[in-house]
């Protein structure tokens, strides 16, 4: 069947403008990291595609080893475009990534002018593009200097190949010098992809102060904690989570006893939001405006959902705030 996008999907979906650009980003972005590669179910994630479209989820994010295996996310929204999204190129947000290992040899990783340009050209091939709306930086090389790394970044920019340009998990100082670079290079960062979440709050001590400072628009990822900030621990650890995955990315030593105490705990006052943990988890993320966008992750559509559903009630009380907090600090 023809797929053919909801009328009304612009009518609910809050759009924040990023930094100081032209450019608006949904409250929710949609990460393509886990359940779109070959090892899954195509269908599943094209329903997930979907139905994050139909909701105002304009801004797809991927990375060149997203799969598994690696490249197949790509792959998998490649044809997506194809089959579906080809006439809505032009109402969507496609980001990727380049910064891990990727392939064999010194050239396959990190963040040299060689493996930052091969890898995005890598990248366009699989999904079938001219360009990406936004590359990344996918994380700091040591022992790269920073001024070629962002040489990179504003060659691809100069190419053709990306319209803006962004650095992800980069330290408070490292932003700050990558700004000054690409600043005078005339390719200005439009922004920063942190990890961040109720417990993992590393961007308030200082990263958050540099992107204010320098008008730089920001990207959470992982805001509910690869599952932990859901219903999901609320009982310890489930067979289906992630937890329980010998090749899952949180490991089950974090899910420790006092670590539930405070998710049942913080499940308490979500729910006297009436709320989900989740949907609470990602409303604090958003809570001050000072994050563009929270990126989140799906297996199924009904998670997607119920994370839309989170920006209905995005406002915090004092009291609520302290609560969480002493539930945090604990």
């Amino acid at each position: 069947m023809t797929y053919s996008a909801n009328e009304q999907r612009y009518k609910e979906m809050i759009y924040n403008r990023c930094g100081n650009s032209g450019l608006l980003l949904p409250a929710l972005s949609l990460g393509l990291w886990h359940n779109f590669g070959g090892v899954d179910s195509f269908e599943n994630g094209k329903a997930m595609l979907r139905r994050a479209f139909d909701l105002g989820i304009t801004h797809f994010d991927l990375a060149n080893n997203y799969g598994p295996p690696p490249g197949s996310a790509e792959e998998m929204f490649g044809k997506m475009l194809r089959e579906d999204f080809a006439s809505y190129r032009d109402e969507l947000i496609i980001s990727t990534k380049a910064g891990y290992r990727m392939w064999e040899g010194p050239y396959g990783e990190w963040g040299s002018k060689k493996y930052l340009v091969a890898s995005l050209d890598q990248s366009l091939k699989r999904m079938g593009l001219e360009y990406v709306d936004i590359f990344y930086s996918h994380r700091p090389d040591p022992n790269t200097p920073l001024e070629e790394t962002m040489q990179a970044l504003d060659l691809i920019v100069k190419q053709g190949k990306a319209l803006y340009v962004g650095i992800s998990s980069y330290s408070a100082e490292q932003t700050k010098e990558a700004v000054h670079i690409l600043n005078e290079l005339g390719t200005p960062l439009l922004i920063h992809q942190p990890s961040y979440s109720m417990f993992n709050r590393w961007i308030e001590d200082g990263l958050q102060d540099v992107l204010t400072e320098h008008q730089i628009g920001s990207i959470a990822f992982c805001p509910l904690e690869q599952g932990l900030l859901t219903n999901k621990y609320i009982h310890g650890i489930p067979k289906d989570s992630r937890a329980a995955k010998e090749t899952g990315f949180l490991d089950a030593e974090r899910v420790t006893a006092k670590v539930v105490n405070q998710v049942q705990r913080l499940h308490q006052i979500a729910q006297e939001r009436d709320q989900s943990l989740a949907q609470m988890a990602l409303s604090w993320v958003l809570r001050d405006g000072n994050i563009t966008s929270a990126l989140i992750g799906a297996s199924r559509v009904s998670q997607i959902e119920e994370n839309v559903a989170a920006l209905h009630n995005r406002s915090f009380t004092q009291d609520e705030l302290r609560q969480i907090d002493t539930i945090l600090n604990s």
